[in-house]
């Protein structure tokens, strides 16, 4: 038999207003998030419950999902996605994976070196305006492709400008030229959680439509930064 997803933490079932049972379906699986639970949510309890997926994938205690049937259910009955997640291209950093989250469960946008521009932005207003997600996470990662070679000043083709996004986070840094350089891992890092911050607080700034959900409570945007050798997510405060 398939494991039983735990839902959660009590923060999230109390958010949901639902019996542990309720969230849960009959065939041992992971129900896909539905309209409601997505509005008893608040965004606290969103975010407790990626921590909470994060740490049973961390541990190699992840969810075995019905897909097939989790696909099934959200094509006939629409989606209701709690979270958005803005991640890197990378391979590495499969986001329903690291989140522990099922087919319905969050909104994924995607490019190299997570940063955010206007369709991005106007990407996470339909989620959240519109479609009710309730939080937005930047998550970068350790050995990201895309700040390492912004940091070499890397170019080609269209690449060049995708990467000159990163610019502004490794000015952030501290550094003389010497030390600005892909092989100096204790910079790069710096500048891998800079960029992060730096795109939490672009977001806010750029759109009024998130930031207004941000004061009214009903949104909350954070940071992190995900290692690949460890599969733990660094929260960033």
């Amino acid at each position: 038999m398939l494991r039983l997803r735990t839902v959660a933490n009590t923060a999230l079932v109390a958010a949901c207003g639902l019996a542990l049972g309720a969230c849960q379906s009959t065939g041992g699986t992971a129900k896909v998030t539905t309209k409601q639970m997505q509005q008893a949510m608040s965004p606290a309890a969103v975010l407790a419950d990626l921590k909470a997926g994060n740490r049973r994938f961390a541990s190699g205690n992840s969810t075995q999902f019905d897909w097939l049937s989790q696909a099934e259910t959200t094509a006939a009955e629409g989606q209701f996605p709690k979270a958005i997640v803005l991640s890197c291209l990378d391979s590495r950093v499969p986001v329903e994976a690291v989140f522990d989250q099922g087919i319905g469960d969050v909104f994924v946008g995607r490019v190299a070196g997570n940063f955010e521009n206007v369709d991005m932005l106007g990407s996470f207003e339909f989620g959240t305006a519109v479609a009710g997600s309730k939080l937005i996470v930047v998550l970068g990662h350790t050995s990201c492709g895309a700040v390492l070679g912004a940091i070499d000043r890397a170019e080609l083709g269209n690449l060049t400008p995708t990467l000159a996004n990163i610019e502004p986070a490794i000015q952030m840094v501290s550094h003389t030229e010497a030390e600005r350089t892909s092989s100096n891992t204790e910079f790069a890092n710096k500048v891998i959680e800079a960029n992060v911050r730096k795109t939490v607080s672009d977001i806010k700034s750029r759109s009024a439509v998130l930031s207004g959900l941000v004061n009214e409570g009903k949104l909350m945007i954070v940071g992190g930064v995900y290692d690949l050798e460890t599969g733990k997510v660094n929260w960033l405060n």
